[in-house]
């Protein structure tokens, strides 16, 4: 009988909600944010633990900053958009 390991919990997490970070608007930023810290606190508890799914926290990582970024340059584009539309209008 072989023994398997188990998957992290806090690995799923964070691929979860870094996939999510990057579909939902404005709600995705806070969701980057979160994704970022339940992968972190994945790597360190499988180092520990000698669980899997360090990939998955590490897929969850990268989606969740490419999440972050995303959003970050949307709501940028939102206020350059507002300024030059209030700005031709006056």
């Amino acid at each position: 009988m072989s023994e398997q390991n188990q998957i992290n919990n806090s690995s799923v997490v964070s691929i979860t909600v870094g996939i999510l970070s990057l579909f939902i608007p404005f709600i995705g930023l806070i969701l980057g944010i979160i994704g970022i810290v339940f992968s972190r606190k994945a790597v360190k508890q499988i180092n520990n633990t000698n669980e899997s799914g360090k990939a998955l926290a590490t897929v969850g990582f990268i989606c969740s900053i490419v999440g972050i970024v995303l959003h970050l340059l949307l709501i940028l584009g939102y206020v350059a958009f507002i300024s030059v539309f209030s700005y031709i209008t006056n």
